[in-house]
């Protein structure tokens, strides 16, 4: 069994942007610049866009954090995000989600610009992806498929299982694991909570990709020797050992699924740091190709 190391290939990646930008900016281009929303207080919503911003300024990037109360309307919400897309100094523009109940996540995501979609969220983002056009890919997505590149495996003809049907993570690799491309030339199954005999089609499976949000989900009587697995999964749960009463584990039940495996990503510093790497390549794509890619 190897690791796929998030936080090893996210340093080469990283290391990569870094010296793409200085050469960008050797040429005469701008810093690349990312403006993040973020609408509350949630922890988790508060430690994702830290991170985000702190890796903008390791690789040279400008960021823009707004922060707004979880009681703002919608309307407003749009308003800010119509500022940003006219601001010619923002490349990108990232709205944390989720978003407060009263305000829909869909019609903000919308209101970017599709040249400054660095999540690949928009619809005109995602059509685009579909087709096989030059387009941002979601982050996550992104993030695996730069990953299996980096441990040069071979995806052609494995068949893949993807457990999740989100827009963020599961529909997209359904489209990136299934092109003419390496990573990719898999045939593959998207299964979800309302599959019948998972079980059966998990075991039949070359590579699992799992993103399904709930903890330790994939056990090891639904994974045949030699199988990659691919964790996207990042749950916390009770853990009286740790001072925190807490830790983190994926969809995967990672101590009795790894020895059977050829390759595992591990919860955390996995996908996570993946999707991070994905984010900042849209983003200096951004500033490169906006005005092609707003088309």
């Amino acid at each position: 069994m190897q690791l796929l190391d998030g936080v090893l290939v996210s340093a080469h990646i990283k290391e990569q942007i870094k010296q793409e930008v200085q050469d960008w900016q050797a040429n005469g281009g701008k810093k690349p610049h990312l403006a993040a929303i973020l609408v509350g207080n949630n922890p988790a919503s508060e430690a994702y866009v830290g991170s985000k911003v702190k890796h903008c300024e390791e690789l040279g990037f400008d960021s823009t954090l707004l922060r707004f109360d979880s009681d703002i309307s919608e309307d407003f919400l749009i308003s800010e995000v119509e500022r940003l897309n006219n601001d010619e100094t923002i490349d990108g523009i990232l709205v944390q989600l989720p978003l407060p109940a009263h305000i829909s996540g869909d019609s903000v995501i919308n209101a970017i610009s599709p040249g400054k979609d660095v999540d690949g969220f928009h619809p005109i983002s995602l059509g685009r992806m579909l087709l096989g056009q030059p387009t941002f890919l979601p982050a996550t997505p992104y993030g695996i498929m730069l990953m299996l590149e980096y441990y040069k495996i071979d995806t052609t003809g494995m068949h893949c299982v993807i457990i999740g049907r989100s827009n963020i993570v599961g529909t997209p690799m359904t489209i990136l694991m299934s092109r003419a491309s390496n990573p990719g030339n898999a045939t593959v199954t998207m299964c979800h909570s309302k599959t019948r005999n998972l079980r059966e089609i998990t075991r039949s499976a070359d590579i699992i990709i799992a993103a399904i949000g709930r903890p330790k989900y994939v056990t090891a009587d639904m994974v045949k020797p030699g199988a990659i697995i691919i964790d996207v999964g990042i749950n916390r749960i009770d853990d009286s050992t740790r001072k925190s009463g807490s830790r983190l584990v994926g969809d995967v039940d990672f101590d009795n699924v790894a020895p059977l495996c050829s390759y595992i990503t591990p919860v955390p510093k996995g996908v996570g740091l993946m999707t991070i790497c994905g984010l900042m390549k849209n983003t200096l794509q951004a500033a490169k190709q906006a005005k092609e890619l707003i088309g």
